[in-house]
């Protein structure tokens, strides 16, 4: 990955100034061993979105790097460059727009947010289904940058005891919560979580919290299996090296798990993971999946013996006001110990691809911290 300073024209109507952000600057895997066909990425130039009348302006923080983001240099969503990336992200409000309704916000105050806005006129959302609303990409701006621009229902002021550091896992914070929604989880229910990154660690301390028994993470790399430990897993499981249905049968005295989650997103890991689920479980596909893989399904076995719930997760609707309140509550301290410049963008990336960090941060613009 090579560090790059590009100019994009088209400047947006009213939009004044530029904005340094991070962006993928050459499609392809950033695993991939040959240089010339290695995806990029580098800090590039874009005009400055306008305040709209209902907007508000975020001199950005920190920028947390989310496991999607290697998936948009794959051109995942297209593959026109530069791509700008970044939506974990907190900050401080900069500028108001004249209409703007929210009593509670003011220049100054301290800010995360979600990067997807509801438009909450059409069909779906009317429906209370704001995860399929019809216009998503409207405010679908990049936050790995000096500053963005969202509007006011994307932006969720944070507590006093929260850190703006802190406060950059409030997107992933809210896909926890959406997938403990997904779950319907009981109290004593036997859980097993597949995947070990920010994902699947922060939905296995909810499902402690929840009161899960068996409580299992599946993840190869020992130092993620160690940090479920410290996050409250009860057993943890190498598939590289035990087998999955044994260990789950000595985990639940045969019964299977009552509900099974996936946050790995590997194609390698989400087969087996039905044969683990206890008939009438629940089983929560809770990551980005590569578009030209179809699961193997039996639908006699899964679905009618065993009648098996499976649903997915795709945006996190309703669970960002609850995301906001827990953020002071779970154990996010070692989501935070590798810190990157922003015009170090590219090192910040290949230390996330490495894996020694179960999180890597981009820090936009050095802020006084208050809290």
């Amino acid at each position: 990955m090579t560090s790059t300073t590009t100019t994009v024209s088209a400047a947006p109507e009213g939009a004044s100034g530029d904005v340094e952000t991070v962006a993928v600057t050459r499609i392809g895997s950033l695993r991939a061993p040959d240089a010339g066909q290695r995806g990029s990425i580098g800090v590039v130039t874009f005009p400055a979105d306008a305040v709209g009348p209902q907007d508000v302006r975020i001199t950005v923080a920190y920028a947390a790097i989310c496991g999607s983001d290697p998936h948009l240099a794959e051109g995942f969503f297209g593959t026109e460059v530069p791509i700008g990336l970044g939506h974990e992200i907190s900050g401080v409000v900069a500028e108001l727009g004249p209409e703007v309704r929210r009593a509670d916000l003011r220049v100054g105050d301290r800010v995360s947010g979600n990067f997807v806005r509801f438009c909450g006129a059409c069909q779906p959302c009317q429906d209370g289904r704001q995860q399929f609303c019809e216009h998503l990409g409207d405010y679908n701006r990049p936050g790995m940058a000096r500053s963005v621009v969202w509007h006011e229902s994307q932006v969720y002021k944070l507590p006093e005891e929260v850190s703006l550091l802190k406060g950059c896992l409030l997107e992933p914070t809210s896909v926890a919560v959406r997938i403990a929604d997904k779950t319907r989880v009981r109290p004593g229910d036997r859980v097993a979580i597949c995947g070990g990154g920010p994902i699947g660690q922060l939905t296995l301390q909810l499902m402690a919290r929840y009161g899960a028994t068996s409580l299992t993470l599946i993840e190869p790399i020992a130092e993620r299996r160690d940090l479920a430990r410290r996050f409250g897993a009860l057993h943890v499981i190498d598939p590289n090296d035990e087998s999955l249905e044994e260990r789950t049968r000595e985990i639940t005295a045969g019964a299977g798990f009552d509900v099974v989650i996936d946050a790995s997103g590997s194609r390698h890991a989400v087969a087996g993971l039905l044969d683990i689920a206890a008939p009438g479980g629940t089983v929560v596909y809770g990551a980005m999946y590569p578009e030209d893989y179809e699961l193997p399904l039996n639908l006699s076995d899964y679905l009618y013996r065993k009648e098996l719930t499976l649903t997915g997760v795709f945006v996190s609707p309703y669970t960002f006001p609850r995301a906001v309140r827990l953020l002071d509550e779970l154990d996010l301290e070692p989501f935070l110990q590798s810190v990157f410049d922003l015009e170090d963008a590219s090192e910040a990336f290949e230390t996330h691809m490495g894996g020694t960090f179960p999180k890597v941060v981009i820090r936009c613009n050095r802020l006084p911290e208050d809290a």
